[in-house]
């Protein structure tokens, strides 16, 4: 029994051995199998490896359209991009010359700065009408003209009672004069002498007679005078203000045309005084260094 057994063993593992050379043969024709059907079944990946080497045609053909397209993309770009310039150009100058037209020369240039004209005090403004008509007077003479020329008067004089007298001081600078008026034929005296000759300076004669002139008064009124104290110009002007003073009280209607002008108004500039240490007013010695 045991002797069976092992014959059945030897049995049971030839088997297996051969099994196992089977096996080893086996798998070699299994590859062959394996190989040859791998081999059969080739020709299927084969399509998709022309597939993928065709889109590499592809791109290789590309390459090839793309010079064909540049020079078209090039052509066109300068046809469409030329006459869009053109135009602008050409209207860019005509825009100009229009808004040139428009505009006015210098528009754009600052203003110029004018100094307003220094506004004279009532003294330097009489002077400077005392000068005009001294000036204008002259020129009538030499034209022959006389005093028909002469500036009409602004309304007709007021009527006086004979005998009547109208009393008024003026005062200029250190100058004061006592004007007394009378109705009369426009005689005019100063410290009893006449103007012409106590005034022998135009200037000064016509500066006296202003309120006259501007009133109408001039051939009306007789006017004495005592006038004392400053120098010439300083008492032409207190004659001035002192008959016009004495106006107002004959007309007092004629006091807003004697304002205005400045005729009324007492000016109080005078000669400033010298300080110690000074040479004059304000003059100082030169100073030395050494």
């Amino acid at each position: 029994m045991a002797d069976e057994e092992n014959k059945e063993t030897s049995e049971d593992t030839q088997p297996e051995g051969d099994d196992t050379d089977g096996s080893a043969a086996g798998p070699v024709a299994g590859e062959d199998t394996s190989s040859s059907q791998a081999a059969e079944e080739e020709p299927n990946p084969a399509p998709p490896a022309d597939e993928a080497s065709e889109p590499n045609d592809a791109q290789d053909e590309a390459p090839e359209e793309e010079p064909d397209a540049a020079p078209i993309a090039e052509q066109d770009e300068p046809e469409a991009e030329a006459p869009e310039e053109e135009p602008s150009d050409k209207e860019q100058p005509s825009d100009k010359a229009k808004k040139d037209k428009d505009v006015i020369p210098g528009a754009d240039l600052e203003p110029i700065a004018v100094e307003p004209e220094a506004q004279l005090s009532t003294e330097e403004r009489a002077r400077k009408e005392a000068e005009d008509e001294e000036r204008a007077r002259r020129e009538a003479e030499l034209a022959g003209a006389g005093d028909d020329d002469a500036a009409p008067a602004p309304r007709e004089p007021a009527k006086m009672e004979s005998g009547a007298r109208y009393l008024a001081t003026g005062k200029r600078k250190s100058s004061i004069a006592r004007v007394i008026l009378t109705p009369g034929s426009g005689k005019i005296e100063v410290n009893q002498r006449a103007l012409e000759e106590f005034f022998p300076r135009p200037l000064h004669q016509t500066v006296a007679r202003q309120p006259l002139t501007a009133t109408g008064y001039e051939g009306s009124v007789d006017v004495r005078i005592r006038v004392h104290g400053g120098g010439v110009s300083g008492q032409a002007g207190a004659v001035r203000h002192g008959i016009a003073r004495a106006l107002t009280e004959v007309d007092p209607q004629l006091r807003g045309e004697l304002k205005r002008r400045g005729f009324l108004t007492r000016d109080a500039r005078v000669k400033e005084r010298r300080k110690a240490g000074l040479k004059k007013a304000r003059k100082r010695p030169q100073f030395s260094k050494r």
